[in-house]
């Protein structure tokens, strides 16, 4: 992989790192103003780190819908929160045609069609349980937004797989980002700092994401494709 912006890559990651630790700190300390402002900063510098990596479009876009929901939630209100979602929603089909890609990439050894049989009812199972357990609890106009929303969270989530060990771990960290978001909603007892644990799992989620998926695309890219089948004398002549 070619990097298009090689001399600012370094930078930018660390910009992403000291932004976090301050908007972590902030919340620690209850700066509100300054946690105000460094959340919707996290998700574009994160984004540019991908362009300068010569990541794949669709992996930056699907950060920026997520600067749209940490915008948004920031607000608040019902409708508000609801467009939030959205946001985060389309950021995660994003991530689903990337992990689309690079399952093609990889192609599907008929060895692993069985693990991953398994898997999807594990990650359908652990979205069965949650929604069950959310839904009394919730608010009856955001029942359906919420499991809908976790549909395609636990999609995105298991569509990681493909591209490895550090993206799938991303995608769970997002399901417990999130699901901390939705005991919120639901008011169950919350953890002490609530929103530091929400947003430490954010962040490292988008970071194990995008790396994740960096990772894999640069290995892909490096293999090499499949030999072509050889010709047979007499093939083709009728």
């Amino acid at each position: 992989m070619t990097p298009r912006w090689a001399a600012g890559v370094r930078p930018l990651l660390w910009a992403f790192a000291a932004l976090t630790a301050v908007h972590l700190g902030a919340l620690l300390a209850g700066a509100t103003a300054v946690a105000h402002v460094t959340k919707p900063a996290l998700m574009p510098v994160l984004a540019c780190y991908v362009l300068a990596r010569g990541g794949p479009a669709l992996l930056a876009a699907a950060l920026l819908f997520g600067c749209g929901g940490d915008t948004l939630l920031q607000i608040g209100g019902d409708t508000v929160f609801l467009l939030g979602m959205g946001s985060f929603a389309a950021g995660h089909v994003c991530y689903l045609l990337v992990f689309a890609r690079q399952g093609e990439r990889n192609g599907a050894a008929p060895a692993r069609r069985g693990r991953t049989a398994g898997l999807a009812a594990g990650y359908g199972l652990l979205l069965a349980g949650t929604v069950a357990l959310l839904w009394p609890d919730l608010p009856a106009e955001l029942r359906l937004p919420v499991a809908g929303y976790s549909l395609l969270l636990t999609a995105m989530a298991f569509g990681a797989l493909r591209a490895g060990l550090l993206a799938a771990a991303g995608g769970l960290l997002f399901l417990l980002s999130d699901t901390l978001i939705a005991s919120g909603l639901a008011h169950w007892p919350q953890l002490p700092l609530p929103q530091f644990c929400i947003m430490l799992t954010y962040a490292a989620a988008q970071f194990a994401l995008a790396t994740g998926v960096l990772r894999a695309v640069a290995t892909t890219a490096g293999r090499p494709g499949p030999r072509p089948a050889p010709v047979l004398p007499g093939a083709g002549v009728s």
